[in-house]
């Protein structure tokens, strides 16, 4: 992940591409809507079973790319920050759910 994130930083430097962070987030929460979208299309705005299509998977990588540079801007460590959620997880496991009121 560290050279995905190393990979990206460099990206966008040499684009001119850098931003506000609160740009990066209004971004992020853009592309995410845009993955709701394409479920929403997958499913026929709910009137059948969802039914993969392509495109998802360029809307899932925009999201990803659009958390990398959130993360970029404040130096954070997507993999270790990934450990440390599930390790949450674990522990929240071990008292009975994965839900937030097993803190």
């Amino acid at each position: 992940m560290k050279e995905i994130q190393e990979k990206i930083k460099k990206f966008c430097k040499e684009n001119n591409m850098e931003s506000s962070v609160e740009h990066r987030v209004l971004d992020t929460m853009s592309e995410l809507g845009e993955v709701a979208k394409e479920i929403l299309k997958m499913s026929n705005y709910g009137r059948k079973p969802i039914e993969y299509r392509k495109e998802l998977k360029s809307e899932l990588g925009d999201v990803l790319y659009s958390l990398i540079t959130i993360a970029n801007t404040f130096d954070i460590d997507l993999e270790d920050a990934l450990r440390q959620v599930l390790e949450k997880y674990e522990k929240r496991l071990k008292k009975g759910s994965a839900g937030s009121e097993n803190e």
